[in-house]
């Protein structure tokens, strides 16, 4: 009878049912309080503005762009992931041809000075958001489909190529440098973490620090000025204060709003920088604005949440049951921690400005949605995980996985 009673309990352990609660509550945790500080950040600015007039303008269009982004990660995360294997080579092709449309089409939108949307019957978006997933899908399915070629040099090279013709896209089509970066960082991770070797990965990124260093000397000593508005940027990166009256304001303002807060803030509604101080303050900076509100304190909870949501990215790509949910998930992984780094050094003037939104709490429904979209695949992964009291026969089951979808896809 203990037998049969313990044939029972390992038999329902091995059932589907592992859901990642936790996942999903912190990201709605984030959202909830990206929503309270939006509205704290823009509320003045839509209520003065001669067009909206209206404080909750904001607030509205993020909260129900967000509670549908909710919903649809749910729906996702019942789908089985597999079925992004098969799709993500169209989905890459969708993506250049979305991008394509914004600069050769009558479709693309300007507003702020770039013209990076696309508005497609009535319904407006930016295509560089989609092509963050269809670079995650579509470097897992050629990962999985060169197999062991993925050590070799060519493999590198040519992994490396499909990365750099999506950056490069995002560069030239939408003229957004900082999406490009992003997707040839997460491209880079995810060939980092398919190779065998770690030596030559160190010493390419030694060889671009040593670079992009003497680069950056070179500017420093030689050039007072440019018309190129991306080496401006550098510039007011390297003193802030000397170009204040072109493009280090901005920079120098979110640095102030950062001093004042102190520790435990001014109080939440009561940041004086987002009176028209910080331009857009919503989107990029709002980083400073939880700073100066809700001080070294605030700043800290928002770390850690990102530093939760981030673990729990790593526990399920760890516990995957193949080695396609594997590389997808650690993709969002990379994807996630390369734009909070970015936008928080970019606040704090570490890097020059680059436009990178803090996920899931900045203004901007494209990047809410489909970030949520990532989160919903990540869910579908988490469903699939399997915990058994024999770790051998585990390992066993994830090695046959992995095999099995290297056979099937080449």
């Amino acid at each position: 009878m203990r037998k049969k009673t313990a044939r029972a309990g390992r038999k329902e352990r091995r059932q589907p049912g592992y859901y990642d609660y936790n996942l999903l509550a912190v990201v709605i945790i984030l959202i909830c309080f990206g929503l309270v500080m939006l509205y704290s950040a823009s509320a003045y600015e839509a209520a003065t503005s001669t067009i909206i007039q209206d404080d909750m303008y904001y607030f509205r269009r993020q909260a129900l762009i967000s509670l549908g982004a909710i919903l649809a990660a749910v729906l996702i995360s019942r789908i089985d992931y597999h079925i992004f294997l098969k799709l993500s080579p169209y989905l890459f092709a969708v993506s250049l041809l979305l991008m394509a449309l914004v600069k050769f089409s009558g479709g693309g939108v300007t507003a702020g000075g770039a013209r990076r949307w696309l508005n497609i019957g009535g319904v407006q978006f930016q295509p560089s958001e989609v092509a963050k997933i269809a670079v995650i899908l579509f470097m897992t399915y050629m990962i999985l489909k060169m197999g062991r070629r993925v050590s070799s040099r060519k493999g590198v090279l040519f992994l490396l190529l499909l990365g750099g013709i999506q950056a490069a896209a995002a560069f030239f089509f939408t003229e957004n440098l900082s999406t490009a970066l992003i997707i040839l960082g997460i491209s880079c991770v995810m060939i980092f973490l398919a190779h065998p070797k770690t030596a030559p990965f160190l010493a390419a990124l030694a060889v671009i620090g040593l670079v992009v260093g003497v680069v950056l000397f070179y500017l420093a000593q030689t050039m007072d000025s440019s018309s190129n508005f991306r080496l401006q940027r550098v510039l007011v990166w390297l003193d802030p204060e000397k170009y204040s009256a072109n493009g280090g304001y901005q920079v120098l303002q979110g640095l102030y709003a950062i001093g004042s807060g102190g520790f435990f803030g001014k109080g939440l509604g009561n940041s004086t920088q987002k009176l028209s101080t910080i331009p857009e303050a919503q989107n990029d900076m709002i980083f400073s604005i939880i700073c100066e509100e809700l001080g070294l304190f605030g700043a800290i909870i928002v770390l850690l949440l990102f530093g939760y949501l981030l673990y729990r990215l790593f526990f399920i790509a760890q516990n995957a049951p193949d080695l396609y949910g594997t590389l997808i998930v650690s993709g969002i992984f990379a994807h996630i921690a390369l734009q909070v780094v970015l936008n928080i050094c970019v606040v704090l003037n570490v890097i020059p400005t680059t436009g990178v939104t803090l996920p899931f709490v900045s203004y901007g429904g494209t990047s809410v949605l489909f970030l949520m979209g990532e989160m919903g695949i990540a869910l579908s992964v988490s469903r699939k995980i399997r915990f058994q009291d024999e770790e051998v026969p585990r390992k066993n089951s994830v090695t046959k996985n992995n095999e099995n979808i290297l056979t099937n896809d080449g």
